[in-house]
């Protein structure tokens, strides 16, 4: 995984806890979680809109 070991997301682990404190850690991974699926869906409707049918006309008439 991007070619970090146990010991490096450990380590991350550590300082994020240490940065943010134990209390706000679920609020933190809730808000990664949604930013992250809100982007996935961004690009999915971007990819979407790249191969509509719409679109291909258009390639067509070029």
């Amino acid at each position: 995984m991007f070619g970090l070991g146990y010991q490096e997301l450990l380590i991350i682990l550590v300082i994020v806890l240490v940065l943010f404190g134990a209390n706000r850690l679920p609020e933190l991974a809730r808000s990664l979680g949604s930013s992250v699926k809100e982007f996935k869906k961004g690009v999915n409707e971007a990819k979407a809109e790249e191969t509509t049918p719409a679109h291909k006309d258009e390639e067509k008439k070029a």
